[in-house]
């Protein structure tokens, strides 16, 4: 099973919120800096975690935030520059804390020499920035429908199904194998699910934790 991690976000806009609610949907713990007031009362009533309302830049603030129990800060506010001040600040209280900055396309080697990750505009969605910060060997792709999504996920060289063919594998009802993660080949019965190697899945929403405890142990 995935842990529980614990992240903060800076900033509540459109993808700081779509952030948290991918977050908390896979069971993480997720509090959220805002500073404006309307928008931390729209993210209260929204139940995704605690609400700091304040400057994510002042150390008073991430103070609050107890970033020493934090596995990573997103700073996912309009200003970029802001974002990467947010990011320099919370490593002076946590050094060794993930940070993931948004930026602006085309400055993003800059803040690589400072952030561990960066956010750039074309990528600006929930589901991509929960991806970044949980740092799991699992991404979603796409989602088609309100109950399928398309992921890629590694296998896990400790996982039940690693080294096994597909068809000796009884993967859950709702989910299907499509492909290796390069594309050169739709998976079929022999198809050897190699550790490490990643694969592409439609899977039900229903079933994902399943095929993932499968998938990842």
């Amino acid at each position: 099973m995935t842990r529980t991690k614990r992240f903060v976000i800076a900033g509540g806009g459109r993808v700081g919120k779509q952030t948290a609610e991918n977050l908390a949907d896979q069971g993480h713990d997720v509090l959220l800096i805002e500073s404006d007031e309307e928008r931390v009362a729209a993210l209260s009533d929204a139940y995704l975690g605690p609400v700091i309302h304040g400057d994510a830049t002042r150390p008073s603030i991430l103070e609050q935030a107890d970033l020493a129990d934090a596995d990573a800060i997103a700073a996912l506010t309009d200003e970029p520059g802001t974002n990467l001040a947010i990011c320099m600040e919370a490593q002076q209280y946590a050094p060794s804390i993930r940070t993931i900055a948004r930026a602006e396309t085309g400055t993003e080697q800059e803040y690589d020499e400072v952030v561990d990750a960066t956010l750039l505009p074309e990528y600006l969605g929930g589901d991509h920035a929960a991806d970044i910060l949980t740092g799991e060997d699992i991404r979603t792709l796409v989602y088609p429908t309100a109950d399928l999504d398309i992921i890629e996920v590694s296998v896990s060289p400790s996982a039940p199904v690693a080294g096994r063919r597909l068809d000796e594998i009884a993967l859950p009802a709702g989910s299907l194998l499509i492909s290796t993660a390069d594309r050169t080949e739709l998976a079929g019965p022999e198809t050897v699910l190699e550790p490490d190697e990643h694969y592409i899945l439609a899977v039900e929403t229903d079933v994902v934790d399943e095929v993932l405890n499968l998938l990842r142990g």
